[in-house]
């Protein structure tokens, strides 16, 4: 099969501005309730036993880079760096300035962003005070989560129903059910599930994933309804081989899974062409946003998977990619914040301003 469905609910949705400080653009043409629209296979990889192993080293090899522990040698390098991506902070008036007369959107990855990474995954909690942050930007500036966390896990997190959240990677989208528009016969939705069909195929592979890692001490499988994740934090470095292994024994039956990996994970999604990038897209175009020069998306986020919604950022000329990192990365990010704290005080910086602005422009009326 070459095409994959995408289920999409009345995704022309937007904020009750009467209990918001934004007002949405009017959306543009999207598909009409219940309407499939096609989403191209990626080409999978292939199964041959000869090359295995040296995809497992290159996937580890790649999983250890993003997860770099810091030396002293670092240290000119992260100057260097530092240049060509400084801190948003730093930079905060360069971005105010650029969003003149531009709406902006705010998108957040969770894990690194808004937590901290831990190494139980069901433990990455966010403080309230940064949960607050979060409310707050969303009282001014259209806001969504984009997580590789199932959309319902990063909500229990989160706990904040005027968000936008996109989970899966990008592949299970929802509008927010708090603070919308509920005009008399348009109380309106956006569900965006790409990968619907492959639901059977994940929870198959979940449960053999399951029975072939509990050996080894450590190992975490992680259901994230349209992708899985295999966490390799609290396992000895020394049985990484031997974990990769077993995740490769189990997804080369499956040619229509792909193996990526992360910050000490290594996931298991379908082979489409569907990412955080598209999720970007996707929302801004729900919003109305849609090849409009009146918007600014700010996408904030730590990991690799974050690095398709910079690149769309990128190649749009449109909005900031901020990376959270504290080591040098290759990224296609044009700022950076160093971690979940520095993250809060720029969210906190974007509402007092806007805050101050709204409050300037009162008293000249």
């Amino acid at each position: 099969m070459t095409n994959q469905n995408v289920i999409i609910s009345d995704p022309r949705s937007g904020f009750d501005s009467s209990l918001l400080s934004f007002s949405p653009a009017v959306p543009g043409p999207l598909p009409q309730p219940g309407r499939f629209i096609a989403v191209p296979a990626m080409k999978s990889f292939k199964n041959i036993d000869s090359t295995d192993a040296t995809r497992i080293t290159a996937l580890l090899d790649s999983m250890r880079a993003s997860s770099p522990t810091r030396r002293s040698s670092e240290t000119e390098n992260l100057k260097s760096w530092i240049v060509h991506h400084p801190s948003a902070l730093n930079m905060f008036d360069e971005i105010i300035n650029s969003s003149n007369g531009k709406q902006i959107v705010v998108f957040l990855d969770y894990d690194g962003t808004l937590s901290p990474i831990v190494d139980d995954p069901d433990k990455a909690f966010m403080t309230s005070e940064m949960r607050e942050a979060v409310r707050n930007t969303s009282k001014y500036f259209p806001t969504a989560i984009v997580s590789g966390r199932c959309r319902a896990k990063v909500f229990n997190f989160v706990k904040l129903s005027e968000l936008y959240y996109a989970g899966s990677h990008g592949m299970d989208i929802k509008a927010p059910v708090k603070g919308r528009n509920y005009r008399k016969g348009n109380n309106q939705t956006v569900l965006c599930q790409p990968a619907r069909e492959f639901l059977p195929m994940i929870s198959e592979v979940y449960k053999s994933l399951v029975e072939k890692t509990k050996s080894i001490p450590g190992a975490k499988v992680e259901n994230n309804k349209f992708c899985l994740s295999v966490h390799f934090r609290r396992v000895e470095e020394k049985r990484w081989t031997e974990l990769a292994e077993q995740v490769k024994s189990v997804t080369k039956e499956y040619p229509r899974l792909r193996l990526t990996q992360g910050r000490k994970v290594l996931e298991i999604r379908p082979s489409i062409k569907w990412d955080k990038g598209n999720a970007l897209d996707f929302l801004l175009e729900s919003l109305g946003y849609a090849n409009s020069n009146d918007v600014l998306p700010i996408y904030i986020g730590d990991d690799r998977t974050d690095e398709d919604a910079f690149k769309v950022l990128r190649d749009r000329g449109q909005g900031f990619g901020i990376l959270v990192s504290k080591s040098p990365k290759e990224t296609n990010a044009t700022y950076s914040l160093q971690e979940p704290l520095e993250v809060m005080y720029f969210l906190n910086r974007l509402v007092e301003w806007k805050q101050s602005s709204l409050q300037q422009r009162y008293q000249k009326k």
